[in-house]
C-alpha cells in the first residue's frame, strides 16, 4: 500500500510517498480502505514541526480519514465488511471526560494516522458514517467538527436563544457556525476577510466583523449585545485574541478554548475570569459517544460540512500549502 510519512526531516517539502507492506488485522482490530481524508492546523504543525514534540519516525500524519471497512480480526463484532466508518481522534477516549492517557491514543501524533491507502484501527475506535454523507463529508468529522460540538454543546451548553461568538472561518468555526445555526443560536462570527464574511452570512451567520478594520471588535461584540456580551465564545485562536474574548463574554459566560491559531505569547490578566465569573476551558476534540451523539444531531437536520476544496491522493504537499496560507474557508480533503 501507498502511505504519506513523515521521515526524520521535517517540512511540507519533505513528506514522503512511501510503498508499506499491507496491514493485516489482529484480535479486536479492522482493516480500513481510506476514502477520503482531511487536514486540521494539527496535521500542519506536525508536517512542519513534529520533532519537536518527540514523536516517532517514520509517521504516517493525519488524525482525520474515513473509509471502508474491508477485513476484521478475531472478535471483533461492532463492524463489519463493507460497513462505512470514521476513525476516532483519540482511539481510547470513547466516553466520560478526558483522561491522561487518552494522549497516547491520538492518531497522526502518538499512533500512525490516517493518511495511507489501508489502515488497521480497533474496533472500539471508529464509529459509522451517517448514510447522507460521501467519505469526503465524513472525512472532515472527527477532529474538528467533535471538537466544535464539545466546546459548545458538552461543555458549552448551547440552547435556542443564546448568542455566540466564534472567531475565524476554518474547520472548526464553520462547524461550529452550522451547529449553532440548527439549534436556533444567534452568531456573530470574526474574519480578516470580507469575502469570507459574506459566505458565513450565506451560511446563516448573524452578524459578522472583520477583525482588521474593527480591531477593538470585543468592544464591537458588547455593542452587538446591548453591552451584555455573549453566552459563550469558541475561541480558536490563543493568546493573540484571549483579552478580547473575554472582554465580548457576558457575566457568567463560558470560552471554550481550542487553538492557538494566533500564537502562544502574551500575557492575560486573570481579573476578567474573577470579576465576570467566566468559564474557562481548553478542549481537546472529545470522545467516540460525543462523536456519535454529534453525527444523530447532523443527521436530523442534515447539515453538511463546508469543504474548500478536494486534493487527490497524490498531492498532499499541495493540500498542505492551502492550509498553510490560511486561505481556505472550512475544510481541504484529500481522497483516498
Amino acid at each position: 500500500m501507498r502511505a504519506w510519512q513523515i521521515n526524520q526531516e521535517f517540512g511540507i517539502e519533505n513528506l514522503t510517498l512511501a510503498d508499506r507492506p499491507d496491514p493485516q488485522p489482529g484480535h479486536g482490530q479492522i482493516t480500513i480502505r481510506v476514502k477520503a481524508t482531511s487536514l486540521n492546523y494539527r496535521d500542519l504543525m506536525t508536517v512542519k514541526y513534529g520533532g519537536m514534540r518527540g514523536l516517532k519516525m517514520p509517521l504516517i500524519p493525519l488524525s482525520d480519514g474515513a473509509g471502508e471497512v474491508v477485513a476484521t480480526g478475531e472478535g471483533v463484532t461492532r463492524v463489519k465488511p463493507g460497513d462505512r466508518v470514521a476513525g476516532i481522534f483519540f482511539q481510547n477516549w470513547l466516553a466520560g471526560g478526558p483522561d491522561a492517557s487518552h494522549g497516547a491514543s491520538a492518531l497522526g501524533g502518538a499512533l500512525d494516522g490516517m493518511w495511507a491507502e489501508l489502515v488497521i484501527l480497533h474496533e472500539d475506535g471508529v464509529v459509522k458514517i451517517p448514510d447522507y454523507m460521501t467519505y469526503e463529508d465524513a472525512a472532515t468529522l472527527p477532529c474538528a467538527a467533535v471538537t466544535a460540538w464539545q466546546s459548545m454543546v458538552t461543555l458549552g451548553n448551547m440552547k435556542a436563544g443564546d448568542t455566540i461568538l466564534i472567531l475565524g472561518t476554518g474547520g472548526v468555526s464553520i462547524f461550529a457556525l452550522q451547529f449553532a445555526k440548527a439549534a436556533g443560536v444567534r452568531t456573530i462570527i470574526t474574519s480578516s476577510s470580507d469575502e469570507k464574511l459574506g459566505r458565513a452570512t450565506q451560511l446563516g451567520a448573524s452578524e459578522v466583523i472583520n477583525y482588521k478594520t474593527t480591531q477593538e471588535w470585543g468592544k464591537k461584540v458588547l455593542e452587538l449585545t446591548d453591552g451584555v456580551g455573549v453566552d459563550q465564545v469558541v475561541e480558536v485562536a490563543g493568546a493573540g485574541t484571549l483579552v478580547q474574548s473575554m472582554e465580548a463574554t457576558r457575566v457568567g459566560g463560558f470560552i471554550g478554548l481550542i487553538g492557538i491559531l494566533a500564537g502562544t505569547d502574551g500575557e492575560v490578566n486573570p481579573i476578567p475570569v474573577l470579576m465576570k465569573s467566566l468559564r474557562l476551558q481548553g478542549v481537546y476534540v472529545g470522545s467516540r459517544e460525543m462523536f456519535e451523539e454529534m453525527n444523530t444531531a447532523m443527521a436530523v437536520n442534515q447539515i453538511k460540512p463546508v469543504i474548500d476544496r478536494v486534493y487527490p491522493f497524490e498531492e498532499a504537499q499541495e493540500a498542505l500549502k492551502l492550509m498553510e496560507s490560511a486561505t481556505h474557508f472550512g475544510k481541504i480533503v484529500i481522497t483516498g
